[in-house]
């Protein structure tokens, strides 16, 4: 039994009886799910800008990911050799020890599990059928491939910077779970680096940000947060993963027909899409492959202009808002369900060339 961290914002009281369309955010691979989607500064909160426009929204961290519990992960001595270096100076007393569980943690399966519960609970809360998807980044290699095998349960899904390797394996590791270590470590000054491979202009991002996010991760880890440079560290769910791919996001016709979708793709998002393509199959991605791939003809790609793979943290994180609402609400862009379009810097859409 694993008790998953699950926060729920919408503006009108329960006892009022009102009925809101319920809306269920995941987190990618190292953002917790309130630092990516509940960020409490200004007008960043996307889960709050749902709430205000009508939506009972529902926030997870899955297993090892955020304030969600994190099994056999307390040890510094899960971790790589070069992970366990980060940690000097502290924890106090800290010497390299060989893991107690060389595995990874999660896998597609236990992911997969884990969001339907959350899923089946918010049905059941809000006495629906189904629930309203958006996703960031890592989010789609869970909510992609359940949604093709639980369409009854997805009204939509919105997808921001889904990583997709269309070639990737269909087949488990046999036998699981994998060698590994249950987590990896991230630093402040990483999540500052690979931000700044993306940045264009000297606007694309709010001065103070870096700091901003990095304390909201700290927020979500307290033991991370004691961990080794004064800034503390992001420790981060290993997992293994497997079917999502070009032969799932077409398995029948379900994504873009009984699940409406649409793909927001930042102009400058070298994460998501990897530049230039990799050998390693599992490792190449691409956004405009999972739209190719898609088989429904009820499918949108909207190329966000003027920003990467990090948009819910940087300027035009307001155009992301108003677009998912948008689209919870009417399935649609520009009135149109199927296409691949522009969003310019003011949040205008109009069909790509």
């Amino acid at each position: 039994m694993v008790k998953l961290f699950v926060r729920e914002r919408k503006t009108v009281p329960w006892w009022t009886g009102a009925v809101r369309k319920p809306v269920l955010m995941l987190h990618g691979r190292s953002s917790p799910v309130l630092a990516g989607f509940d960020l409490q500064y200004k007008t960043y909160g996307w889960a709050e800008a749902l709430a205000q426009a009508g939506y009972d929204v529902f926030l997870m961290d899955l297993q090892g990911a955020g304030r969600s519990p994190r099994p056999e992960m307390g040890s510094p001595c899960n971790l790589s050799d070069l992970d366990q270096k980060l940690l000097i100076p502290r924890p106090p007393g800290f010497t390299p020890c060989s893991p107690s569980y060389p595995f990874q943690l999660n896998n597609s399966d236990s992911d997969q599990a884990e969001l339907h519960t959350v899923v089946e609970y918010i049905k059941q809360e809000c006495k629906v059928e189904q629930v309203a998807f958006v996703g960031w980044s890592a989010a789609a290699l869970t909510m992609g491939p359940y949604a093709v095998q639980h369409p009854e349960n997805v009204e939509s899904m919105f997808l921001l910077a889904p990583i997709f390797p269309p070639k990737a394996t269909s087949t488990p590791p046999s036998p699981p779970p994998l060698p590994g270590f249950p987590m990896s470590l991230g630093a402040r000054p990483g999540l500052e680096k690979d931000w700044n491979t993306e940045l264009r202009s000297l606007d694309q991002r709010e001065p103070g940000m870096v700091e901003v996010v990095w304390a909201a991760f700290m927020d979500s880890d307290p033991v991370g947060r004691t961990w080794g440079p004064p800034e503390g560290l992001n420790r981060i769910r290993s997992f293994v993963r497997w079917g999502w791919n070009e032969t799932t996001a077409g398995q029948g016709g379900v994504l873009g027909g009984s699940v409406p979708v649409l793909i927001v793709d930042g102009e400058h998002d070298r994460t998501a899409n990897t530049t230039p393509p990799s050998s390693n199959a599992e490792l190449n991605f691409s956004v405009r492959a999972l739209y190719d791939a898609i088989t429904g003809p009820h499918k949108l790609m909207v190329k966000a202009l003027g920003t990467g793979h990090q948009m819910p943290w940087e300027r035009q994180h307001k155009n992301l808002h108003d677009l998912s609402a948008q689209w919870i609400k009417d399935r649609q862009v520009d009135s149109k369900t199927t296409g691949v379009f522009v969003m310019d810097e003011n949040g205008v859409t109009s069909p790509a060339p």
